[in-house]
């Protein structure tokens, strides 16, 4: 297979590109853009081909953060509409597919290399071909079930991160208030994503301006006490979905937002919000749970997708 493939991640903030040669991704080619810099999609595509001298490209597949329906995706959290069609136009490309980007993380699990992943809650010995989850926390928040049926992966589209948002007593009136639940429909993504964690932090006294500055703070005081209960959210809504799904193969924590906090996940605000269900509390003791280092994940994801397994 000689075809030169262009893969991207297309987030809320920034767009990650790679190009794949012989259907795998090859690393050196990776590189990453802010939003922000273009008018769209297309102009930080050709500005990234242009600049690695591609050549030729056969066929694009792009995860993108948002609801992929007929062929087009419209990106939850910025204003860019993609459309398969008229991107394999306007880039002069065979084919062009597009999923959403937790489907695309999903699809990389059997990719990624041990130093890809670190462990953070053992659990149990996985049986085989077991149910996996992936979980993203970053500018948003999704979940992406993963199956395997032998050597191919099926990873169903899903919009789990905009379903409502338990009640969560044990969480202080303030902080209730800052995540708005006198809303109608309050999604879990508004807790879990980046800009929900800054909101329980100011919530509880912080003037922290970024997540960064909330984790350096973590040892005393108001990002100390957000962060706590960032964790029991985040464990009681990731038990909820576990239970939902049956994930003996483990739970794949991913994103910027999932890096900054995965030192804090192997504790006992985390685990005993995520295990707290009843009867089916061993079930979940039995999950093990990991974060995922790599920046490229789903485009190794797109480069499975394109080669059909």
């Amino acid at each position: 297979m000689s075809e030169t493939w262009l893969l991207a991640d297309v987030g809320a903030s920034n767009t990650r590109f790679g190009l794949a040669r012989g259907g795998h991704l090859r690393a050196q080619t990776t590189r990453s853009y802010r939003n922000a810099d273009a008018a769209g999609f297309v102009e930080l595509a050709k500005r990234f081909l242009t600049e690695h001298e591609a050549g030729p490209i056969t066929a694009l597949c792009a995860g993108a953060a948002g609801p992929v329906r007929d062929g087009a995706a419209q990106l939850t959290n910025l204003d860019w509409h993609l459309d398969s069609r008229d991107l394999a136009r306007r880039l002069g490309v065979e084919r062009a597919h597009l999923l959403n980007d937790l489907q695309a993380q999903g699809h990389a699990l059997d990719d990624l290399n041990a130093e890809d992943t670190r462990g953070l809650i053992a659990g149990r010995a996985a049986p085989a071909q077991a149910t996996r989850l992936v979980l993203g926390l970053g500018t948003g928040c999704n979940i992406a079930v993963v199956h395997q049926r032998e050597s191919v992966l099926f990873v169903p589209a899903s919009e789990t991160g905009h379903t409502r948002l338990p009640m969560l007593p044990a969480l202080p009136d303030p902080v209730i208030r800052a995540l708005g639940w006198h809303g109608d429909h309050l999604p879990i993504e508004a807790a879990l994503c980046g800009r929900g964690l800054l909101q329980i932090a100011a919530a509880c006294g912080s003037s922290a301006a970024t997540v960064e500055e909330v984790v350096k703070r973590t040892d005393s005081g108001p990002e100390q006490e957000a962060l706590h209960h960032y964790l029991y959210i985040l464990g009681t809504v990731a038990g909820d979905i576990a239970l939902a799904h049956l994930p003996l193969g483990g739970l794949y924590l991913i994103g910027g937002l999932a890096r900054a906090i995965a030192p804090f996940v192997p504790t006992a605000t985390f685990s005993d919000a995520f295990t707290n269900k009843g009867p089916y509390r061993d079930i979940l003791e039995g999950i093990p749970i990991h974060v995922v280092l790599s920046d490229s994940a789903a485009l190794l994801g797109c480069a499975r997708v394109l080669r059909g397994d």
